[in-house]
């Protein structure tokens, strides 16, 4: 039997795939589609103090090899979420990655964090400092100092396993990287949307109504692979991979590069039950390889040419 199990901080997964943020709802939205218990962990969609509408619609539009969304966050508050939303999530029998994101004051993250630390069913706490669709002119995580002041604050707040999530949208991913490292993350969950756009051509107008988005899919796969390869040269801590997974070879792909886990995104949203296949998947390709479990394959990359 292959051993899949890895640790991200102090939180043991039986295996590395996780769903993304945002792709998998609240996990009840999958029922009959899929078997969520087979995975290593699901992460919500991110949650804020205040319920969200999000943005105005349209809010997704198809691109070539992926798609563009500006959901903007929709949710319905930490109150709604902790009495409706987990007590189902805790069902399935795998551990909880709540994520999390303020609208407005970076305080509010400490605010939800504190909620989040004496639930027993939150396995983990994912910081969402890179959402790309909240109509703010700069991101925490495209701020090596203002991720550090973040995560720094945050890690004093809990003691469960903190992961940063950072956004691809900057010129030095491995600045942030260190700083989030520096400051007391855990872990990194890399890459978030790159922004993007698409434009009705006859209408002249954009094809969703924020204009811009987050682009995700297998168009930006080689995008994530070579910053996840960055920040794993830089960084000793784990890195949870994603960006345009859509089965077991490209999920390959982000451990071969340095990730200890990776979570599949806009693939749930074709075939529901691919990350489950992916799991099986990995099973296979140890076994094929003989190779007694994941971690052999984890920064295996072989630099240049054969």
């Amino acid at each position: 039997m292959q051993d899949l199990s890895v640790r991200i901080g102090s939180l043991a997964l039986k295996n590395p795939v996780m769903v993304a943020s945002g792709t998998f709802g609240y996990a009840r939205e999958f029922k009959g589609l899929c078997d969520p218990g087979k995975l290593g962990a699901i992460v919500t969609k991110t949650i804020t103090v205040r319920p969200r509408q999000g943005n105005p619609v349209p809010r997704t539009c198809e691109t070539p090899s992926g798609m563009i969304n500006s959901i903007g966050l929709e949710n319905p508050g930490i109150d709604a979420f902790l009495d409706e939303k987990l007590p189902v999530m805790q069902k399935y029998g795998v551990p909880v990655i709540v994520s999390i994101a303020s609208e407005k004051d970076p305080e509010e993250f400490v605010a939800l964090t504190r909620r989040l630390d004496k639930i027993r069913a939150v396995a983990a706490i994912e910081l969402n400092i890179s959402c790309p669709n909240m109509k703010k002119k700069r991101l925490i995580a495209q701020d090596a100092r203002a991720t550090a002041s973040c995560v720094r604050t945050v890690r004093k707040a809990t003691g469960k396993t903190l992961i940063t999530k950072l956004s691809p949208n900057v010129t030095d991913i491995t600045r942030i990287a260190l700083a989030a490292q520096n400051a007391g993350s855990d872990a990194l969950a890399l890459i978030n949307t790159v922004q993007g756009m698409v434009i009705d051509v006859e209408a002249r107008r954009p094809k969703i109504a924020q204009a811009v988005g987050g682009l995700s899919g297998p168009a930006i796969r080689p995008i994530a692979v070579r910053m996840v390869w960055e920040a794993y040269k830089k960084v000793g801590i784990p890195l949870i991979g994603m960006g345009g997974i859509m089965d077991t070879q490209s999920a390959l792909e982000f451990f071969i590069a340095g990730a200890t886990a990776i979570s599949v995104g806009t693939a749930n949203f074709i075939e529901p039950g691919i990350a489950a296949e992916i799991v099986s998947g990995l099973e296979e390709h140890l076994r094929k390889n003989k190779l007694a479990g994941i971690k052999e394959i984890i920064g295996s990359l072989r630099a240049g040419l054969a």
